[in-house]
């Protein structure tokens, strides 16, 4: 039996982002970043209730990411730890693709599992979270988000975007994310791998859908971006395919969290699955053309979401 979509009428429509926050360190200097800050960021773009949960350290740039995330005037759960903030050194080729050194043990691998973090969880319709802040598999954040997932009510979209870095992910972690998520998001690097450690030759995206995703686990929305080879979104037994725009690339830090966000905040919104496809894509496209991962969007882009709301609600 089909699953009803998960669409909400009611606004505002809570949405958090869980899991690390970040400094990258750019050639350019300092930006922040962490693939739950920067869905957070791009979901409030679309027109959700976005709030960041993580841990930063007690030191200049935990003060100074709240401060930033303040600017961008994106809500905050962020507990504040004796471990340094953490950061990654990203170095970007002349394709604007960047290669990642993460520095261990840090604030973002300690969020606290208390009664203020589950009483957020029970308040949240929309939550996206990662690998990489549950890189300790018997580690605090790790046991925090998965309690924080599991308190959340029971309609509610839950999107799994792994981000396999360097060594930091198994297939225990994997496993508990695809128990409990209802959307799921890879690239097509990390397709083969996550097939390889769940026991799967490789897949097709259309596949590993079929056969793991909605076989196995009854997950029905499936986000697959493949670099200049396009994406595909496979929602609710339906698919789409577009090619990437070809741009001027800058860099391109954010640009999957980008599409994640604005395809999975349009579709809760109603909107058609295709067209919110095609948006995610432009969007991502245009982050890619600007440096760092929390680009506001331009003021086209944000008045054909806009519109695609406002058509969606009639």
């Amino acid at each position: 039996m089909a699953k009803d979509k998960l669409v909400f009428t009611k606004q505002p429509i809570t949405c958090v982002g869980l899991g690390e926050i970040l400094y990258d360190i750019l050639p350019a200097g300092p930006r922040l970043g962490g693939a739950p800050a920067n869905f957070t960021f791009h979901a409030k773009q679309m027109g959700l209730d976005s709030m960041a949960v993580s841990c930063v350290g007690k030191d200049e740039w935990g003060d100074k990411a709240l401060e930033q995330l303040g600017e961008h005037q994106v809500k905050t759960l962020v507990f504040r730890s004796d471990k340094v903030t953490g950061y990654v050194k990203a170095d970007i080729d002349e394709h604007g693709v960047p290669t990642y050194d993460f520095a261990k043990d840090t604030a973002y691998d300690h969020i606290p599992l208390n009664d203020e973090l589950l009483k957020t969880a029970a308040n949240t319709m929309v939550c996206c979270f990662g690998t990489l802040a549950q890189r300790q598999s018997d580690g605090e954040s790790h046991k925090s988000i998965l309690a924080f997932l599991d308190a959340m009510p029971e309609q509610s979209l839950k999107i799994f975007d792994i981000n396999l870095r360097e060594n930091y992910f198994s297939r225990e972690v994997i496993e508990a994310g695809l128990q409990r998520c209802s959307a799921f998001k890879c690239n097509d690097d990390e397709l083969p791998v996550v097939c390889k450690l769940l026991g799967y030759d490789d897949l097709t995206p259309a596949q590993f859908y079929e056969q793991v995703l909605q076989g196995k686990y009854q997950i029905e929305q499936f986000i697959y971006t493949g670099g200049e080879n396009g994406s595909d979104t496979f929602y609710y037994g339906e698919h789409s395919y577009l090619p990437t725009p070809k741009v001027q690339v800058v860099d391109t830090v954010g640009a999957g969290d980008s599409f994640t966000a604005t395809f999975v905040g349009l579709t809760v919104q109603g909107v058609d699955f295709r067209e919110a496809h095609k948006t995610a894509v432009d969007v991502a496209a245009y982050v890619c053309t600007q440096e760092g991962a929390m680009p506001v969007l331009s003021a086209e882009l944000l008045e054909r979401i806009k519109q695609l709301k406002a058509n969606a609600a009639v």
